[in-house]
């Protein structure tokens, strides 16, 4: 069922005991908050210090914020939690447990999986993911009936779990600079970019979820079919993401290859710009931040993913202080915790600098909501103000980690102490997916992750 076909009919009021708003200084929290939602699942009223809940309001206790956006995720890598933790190794070993994982995937298996993902999704108060697909095609690149099914899969899947998608359609042609797709990666290629453009063509946007497009890396996409992607993405306003520099090694085989960086690279060939974000970026020359600065390129950090592989801790605040927008991602899935990613990118840049303060919590709070979203192209969610989608997340102020500051400190409380164990619910489109912790259309989440990721065998 699409969002706003649920939402869309009835018209529902919302009582939030605080609030976290928009304000001409700066964003505020605000008590007795009624929120009124109405057709198409948008925010048609706030009315801020407005008593007592009334009758027939719907009663939210807690901290009132956007829903939060997940701006990058592979959602089978959920299904690695555990097993790459075991012993040591590197990004390259972990790579190759979860090709295994990759390989054992079909359209049905992969419906399962990511339905109780971006349920777990909606349990930590995820309302819109960005989803970095190129598990295409079946086993040794053999061809589905349906060449965008795997796809369709994870549009389904966010439907059933009651949240929005943006499919973030990846191009993945080459296994490394000059070389062919060998193995597991024969299911993501579609052999060059021209058919990568046909069969993205043949996805459509639905109520719940919008279509971009994503090169894999500047490794698994030939320079010269670079633009294919960035043309396919600015002809249709779509949002465009890319791996950005993760590994060493991927910079030093850039330069071996063509004697530039992945950030130049993605330059010369049109592929950066206000529609496309860099994922990662963590190991960047000064020109590289100059040119993704100057190309207003949006930069999505994946903490606990990039600590989790070690990758390193990229320059967030050089970055965010030349100007380009940064948003967060839960990625591998290592944790799936909005709050947490929020929280790791300031205490990151104080591991790195030896000092605190980089961001504000409400700063870290836009790149989670409205940032976030607009990097996913749906710009009309992320804010609590009239028009603006009735997406947003309730955190409980009483539990064992958020309780005892005041409620004005709300950003601080969220960002710098609750987890996505204090969400208590979710509205999205004007729709109550989350009540009480528990999800209204997955009631046994834990039960959904364990038999879909147990039916992988790996």
């Amino acid at each position: 069922m699409s969002l706003s076909r649920a939402a869309g009919a009835q018209t529902t009021t919302y009582w939030a005991q605080y609030a976290w708003l928009p304000h001409a200084n700066g964003p505020v929290v605000e008590r007795d908050v009624l929120i009124a939602t109405g057709p198409g699942g948008r925010i048609t009223a706030v009315t801020p210090d407005s008593g007592p809940c009334p009758d027939g309001a719907v009663r939210l206790v807690g901290l009132l914020v956007p829903g939060q956006a997940n701006a990058h995720s592979h959602a089978f890598h959920r299904a690695l939690r555990g097993h790459v933790q075991v012993g040591s190794g590197t990004f390259w070993t972990w790579r190759d447990t979860m090709y295994r994982f990759a390989g054992a995937l079909d359209p049905d298996r992969y419906l399962e999986l990511a339905t109780a993902v971006y349920a777990e999704m909606a349990l930590a108060g995820i309302t819109a993911v960005g989803e970095f697909h190129y598990l295409h095609h079946g086993p040794g690149g053999a061809r589905y009936d349906d060449p965008n099914v795997m796809g369709e899969a994870l549009i389904e899947a966010a439907a059933r779990a009651g949240i929005r998608i943006t499919l973030l359609d990846t191009c993945y042609l080459s296994s490394g600079f000059g070389a062919e797709p060998t193995g597991p990666q024969l299911r993501f290629s579609d052999g060059d970019a021209e058919a990568w453009a046909a069969r993205a063509d043949a996805l459509k946007p639905r109520e719940h979820a919008r279509i971009g497009a994503a090169i894999h890396s500047v490794r698994a996409v030939p320079a010269g079919q670079l633009g294919t992607v960035a043309r396919w993405s600015e002809l249709r306003g779509a949002p465009l993401h890319v791996h950005l520099s993760e590994q060493t090694a991927e910079n030093d085989a850039c330069l071996a290859a063509h004697g530039v960086t992945p950030t130049r690279l993605l330059a010369d060939h049109g592929a950066l710009g206000p529609r496309t974000s860099a994922v990662h970026a963590t190991h960047l020359t000064d020109e590289d931040v100059r040119l993704l600065a100057d190309s207003s390129t949006t930069i999505c950090m994946c903490p606990t993913t990039e600590r989790d592989l070690a990758d390193g801790i990229g320059p967030a605040r050089s970055l965010a202080s030349a100007g380009c927008p940064v948003t967060l991602g839960s990625d591998s899935h290592a944790v799936i915790d909005p709050f947490e990613e929020a929280r790791a990118l300031e205490l990151d840049e104080r591991l790195r600098t030896r000092t605190r303060g980089h961001w504000t919590a409400n700063a870290l709070l836009r790149a989670g909501t409205e940032d976030g979203h607009a990097s996913l192209g749906w710009p009309e969610a992320g804010r609590i103000e009239a028009g603006a989608l009735a997406d947003f997340t309730v955190l409980a102020l009483d539990s064992v980690r958020t309780a005892g500051p005041p409620p004005a400190l709300g950003a601080e409380i969220a960002v710098f102490a609750a987890s996505a164990a204090d969400v208590r619910h979710v509205v999205v489109g004007g729709r109550q997916v989350v009540a009480d912790g528990v999800h209204r259309l997955v009631p046994d989440v834990p039960g959904a992750l364990r038999a879909s990721i147990g039916a992988l065998s790996c």
